[in-house]
């Protein structure tokens, strides 16, 4: 039998691609709040976790690059792994609502702290740090969410009250997705270990300067 990624159509499911970006973008929200709500001993934790970071990749030439570049790439790995499985799963399918909320947070929560510590500064380091990856991550993620959701939906649909349907197709379009996606968050791993440090090492003098100040005022 012919094997067709339709999982991948947003012509088909554009409600769900909509739904799963709408709560990216509520969790992004979210956590642009929850950074607003932080005391400054909690600020004075990121700032000072940031200003290891900082002083890390300062010199790129001495970053270690590959080290970077797996915890990046088994990072995203196991979020991706967890998404499929958890659309194999058919009840884990709320938790996949639950992954890509989390993921709007993290990224807001980023660009909040940042622009609040760093200014304008901050909005340069946000744009070469976690926007350009993200921009590879999230579509990634969503398209990997929206597979998941349409292969639980069909054992839901076809399997449990219809009782028909062949399970191997979509089970392996939906892994084929799934494996299509890893190689995309590979390509971001791979900016995330090689470009981001070369480039945040320019920026890294005097937004390091700015951070300590920031959070002493």
């Amino acid at each position: 039998m012919k094997l067709r990624l339709w999982n991948m159509s947003a012509r088909d499911k554009l409600n769900l691609y909509v739904f799963m970006l709408a709560l990216i973008v509520v969790g992004a929200v979210f956590g642009v709040f929850l950074a607003s709500a932080l005391t400054l001993e909690q600020q004075q934790e990121l700032a000072d976790q940031m200003d290891l970071y900082l002083s890390s990749i300062r010199h790129a030439d001495q970053f270690d690059h590959a080290a970077a570049f797996w915890d990046s790439f088994i990072f995203y790995g196991k979020w991706l792994g967890l998404i499929w499985l958890l659309g194999v799963s058919v009840i884990g399918l709320p938790l996949v609502l639950v992954l890509d909320f989390l993921k709007g947070m993290l990224i807001g929560f980023a660009v909040a702290l940042l622009v609040d510590q760093l200014a304008w500064k901050g909005v340069l380091f946000f744009l070469a740090s976690t926007a350009l990856p993200n921009a590879i991550v999230v579509p990634a993620l969503l398209i990997a969410s929206v597979s998941a959701a349409r292969f639980a939906f069909f054992l839901v649909r076809e399997r449990l009250f219809r009782r028909k349907g062949q399970l191997l197709p979509p089970f392996l379009a939906h892994t084929a997705v799934t494996g299509l996606m890893l190689a995309v968050l590979l390509c971001a791993a791979l900016y995330e270990a090689f470009v981001a440090p070369v480039v945040l090492s320019q920026l890294a003098p005097p937004v390091d300067a700015q951070v300590t100040n920031a959070v002493r005022e």
